[in-house]
């Protein structure tokens, strides 16, 4: 085979970075920022307004940069690697360590599928009628089918074509009424010991810093690494760093961003409406949109449900995947959205797995509402000593190579996790 000539490929990679746009760079970091604010998310994020107002608008301000701290940690580990992030924690630690965080990790991303498609299935009977246990089916179908069948070449544009679905929150917080000094709340915070909004606090972090995002954006760029010819691991191939690099932060930027500024009008539309009007138990999107109608209308409804269902289209793969990549590399199965079904059963009988067991969670009459409140909980528990195990690789030279997490994205990574963990330890502390 004829050998890579390294140095046109390095400047291959700096001449096409220069002149592809912004929009079509964007990728692993987009999609990941914007699955995060799945049905689960929002109706955390509708609560918090529901239940608190513009008193928790602070804290999508603190969250954004921790977010893209770690999420840039991620990135980096699946790109010099060129591994996933459950393969690194099994080379470099003990094996109990792995089952335990990738059996937490499957569990807490099958029960957020099982209330993901609830909240979809409800949201397209809010707007059509019809039946929820029809639509639930139709839109896993849908999900399995995309990511078993369709290339992954073909398959990421439409991953990335569905972030656009966040925009219907964009457009429910113009139509509401928003008083100007609301944001104001968000910049000078008023915070409390109360149980009930220390667990707000808690949850609103765990929705947004979740581990099954750690997993997707580092198994991401993987893929697109093995996907594009000419591109290795940067610690194998140090001199295309400069490029994949900027482009990781540019990608993580713009998607942790966006996610928590659609977060933002979530919490700003819920409390400009259903807070104001006293309605501060929420307890799913679907009831949310529901509750918004009398409020704020008939398009800020249709828009708000229409938000559910597409971002759950986005998420439940992003959930399935995430799964799928962490079983699969701790038992070095073949791996990645790009193989075809021949080629990695293992991988794709996990994604049909975590789908079809969280359909049967809401067939079998669990409520989905407290199994999320048992996920999040986990997710915000386990999510601590990931966030350690990614810190601890970033930094480890024999993991890294002359990568190493340091300067102000050590600091960041760290003060997130740090952060994550004195929340957790609240929350457990005011139980």
């Amino acid at each position: 085979m004829k050998p890579v000539d390294r140095p046109a490929v390095v400047e291959d990679i700096e001449d096409e970075r220069k002149h592809v746009p912004l929009l079509k760079q964007l990728g692993p970091g987009l999609i990941t920022g914007a699955a995060d604010d799945d049905p689960s998310g929002i109706a955390t994020y509708s609560q918090a307004g529901a239940q608190f107002g513009y008193g928790l608008l602070w804290s999508l301000l603190l969250t954004t940069p921790l977010m893209i701290g770690i999420q840039i940690v991620s990135a980096r580990i699946g790109r010099v690697t060129g591994h996933g992030v459950a393969a690194n924690i099994r080379e470099h630690y003990p094996r109990v360590v792995l089952y335990f965080i990738v059996s937490l990790l499957l569990f807490a991303n099958t029960i957020n599928i099982a209330a993901d498609l609830a909240a979809m299935g409800d949201a397209l009977v809010l707007v059509t009628g019809g039946s929820s246990s029809l639509y639930i089916v139709f839109f896993a179908l849908v999900s399995l089918t995309l990511q078993i069948f369709v290339p992954f070449p073909r398959y990421a544009p439409m991953l990335k074509a569905l972030t656009l679905a966040l925009l219907a929150y964009a457009g429910t917080v113009l139509i509401v009424h928003t008083p100007l000094e609301a944001l104001g709340q968000a910049f000078i915070p008023h915070v409390s010991l109360d149980r009930e909004y220390v667990s707000m606090v808690v949850a609103v972090l765990g929705t947004t810093i979740s581990p099954y995002l750690f997993f997707w954006q580092a198994s991401q760029e993987m893929e697109e690494q093995r996907a594009t010819p000419g591109h290795e691991p940067l610690r194998e191939a140090p001199e295309q760093a400069r490029a994949h690099l900027r482009r990781i932060k540019v990608d993580t930027y713009v998607g942790m961003t966006y996610s928590n500024l659609i977060a933002l009008c979530i919490m700003l539309t819920t409390a400009a409406t259903l807070h104001q009007a006293g309605a501060v138990h929420i307890d799913t999107a679907a009831a949310a949109a529901q509750a918004l109608r009398p409020l704020a209308g008939d398009f800020a409804f249709a828009l708000f449900a229409a938000g559910i269902i597409g971002t759950g289209l986005l998420a439940v793969p992003v959930l399935a995947g995430s799964a799928a990549y962490a079983v699969a590399e701790t038992f070095r199965w073949p791996i990645g959205l790009g193989l075809p079904l021949a080629e990695a059963r293992g991988f794709y009988s996990i994604v049909a797995a975590a789908t079809v067991i969280g359909v049967s969670i809401d067939f079998a009459g669990v409520d989905p509402i407290k199994a999320l409140i048992v996920a999040a909980i986990l997710n915000g528990i386990v999510s601590v000593p990931i966030m350690a195990i990614l810190m601890l690789l970033a930094t480890n030279r024999a993991v890294m190579g002359g990568f190493v997490a340091k300067g102000r994205l050590k600091l960041l990574g760290w003060l997130a996790t740090a952060v994550m963990a004195a929340a957790v330890l609240g929350m457990f502390l005011l139980l």
